[in-house]
């Protein structure tokens, strides 16, 4: 097995990735949307005790809906959740979305969404993703490679006392199809392991961490004053997995619940009170593939179920891992938040 052309979630067909933030100050925060034009069947698992997310419910296995048009990853916490709207007005001009009218665009699109918690990480409360930002992330989506790190809803991210992000991987399995993952690390808990290792590193594919060895330095402190009010650190990891695997909606509910042993193979710990976990899953399908959708329920099927979902889980530790190594360090009013790569750079071989 081997990453797909652009190692990112964009390698697995029908999937499209935009993105827009903010990062002068007082700004540190944006919005990230998955574009599926072609829709997808879709899953949801939500593990952690403070989520924020809109329309999940549509997407529990005994519930009619049969697919989404779009999923949007934003900062901003619940006031982020208005960017799916003008991601759905967006859809409805072209549209995109589920008919109900003869008219070419009586759709309801339907764009389930889910937030991190990066108030005043900029200095600023206020100073949060607009409603618009949402059509703005999905107009810029393209299939090509995805901007890891400090984009998107990662701008503001951070994971303990290290600098989060996005990040992003992807692989393509024996029978030629490809498992994608997308994801925001926002964490309570850290990636890396008391000598200063990334979690998720030893699940890289080939020489795809390589150049990573165990660092010198001793950790950076926990920086004050993390989110400017009082109280615990609010954070959350929101994250897309998805496959051209053909899927039905159950088996996409099981990839998303799998997936999270991905959050927890490179977080430490994971699925805390202050954290939102939370994963969808997606299973696209081209025009021309007539294939069966997997069942839950098919003897015959668990076998490939069971290598795509756990694809999908190794391909978002190593997602996280790329979040981390692509994320940079920023100075803020409310503090500097350093990146991996600037506290551990003897993690680097130079060799």
């Amino acid at each position: 097995m081997q990453p797909g052309p652009h190692n990112a979630i964009t390698d697995v067909p029908g999937v499209l990735v935009g993105q827009v933030e903010r990062v002068d100050a007082p700004y540190l925060t944006g919005t990230t949307v998955v574009h599926v034009p072609g829709t997808a069947v879709a899953g949801v698992d939500v593990r952690g005790g403070a989520p924020g997310t809109r329309e999940t419910d549509l997407l529990d296995p005994v519930n009619s809906n049969a697919g989404v048009n779009a999923i949007v990853l934003t900062g901003g916490s619940a006031y982020g959740l208005d960017t799916a709207g003008s991601v759905m007005r967006w859809l409805e001009e072209r549209g995109e979305g589920v008919r109900v009218g003869l008219g070419d665009n009586e759709v309801v699109p339907i764009v389930p969404t889910a937030v991190i918690f990066d108030l005043g990480r900029g200095g600023d409360f206020r100073a949060r993703p607009e409603p618009s930002w949402g059509a703005d992330a999905i107009a810029a989506a393209t299939d090509g490679p995805v901007a890891l790190g400090n984009h998107g809803a990662g701008a503001g991210a951070r994971a303990r006392s290290l600098k989060g992000g996005v990040g992003s991987a992807s692989v393509r399995l024996d029978d030629g199809s490809t498992v994608g993952a997308l994801v925001i690390v926002n964490a309570a808990g850290s990636t890396v392991d008391g000598d200063g290792n990334l979690y998720g590193a030893r699940y890289g594919i080939g020489d795809e961490f390589i150049h990573l060895r165990t660092p010198t330095e001793a950790p950076p402190p926990a920086a004050p004053g993390r989110n400017l009010i009082p109280g615990p650190p609010m954070n959350t990891v929101i994250a897309v997995v998805a496959t051209d695997v053909p899927l039905e909606k159950a088996a996409a509910k099981r990839m998303a619940m799998v997936a999270h042993d991905g959050l927890a193979r490179a977080l430490d710990p994971i699925h805390t009170l202050v954290d939102g976990d939370s994963i969808f899953a997606l299973s696209t399908r081209l025009p021309d593939d007539d294939r069966p959708r997997l069942s839950v329920t098919d003897p015959t099927a668990l076998g490939q179920l069971e290598t795509v979902f756990a694809a999908g889980s190794r391909t978002l530790s190593r997602a996280i891992v790329h979040a981390m190594l692509n994320a940079q360090t920023v100075e803020t009013s409310a503090g500097a938040i350093p990146s991996y790569r600037d506290a551990y750079p003897s993690a680097f071989r130079t060799e």
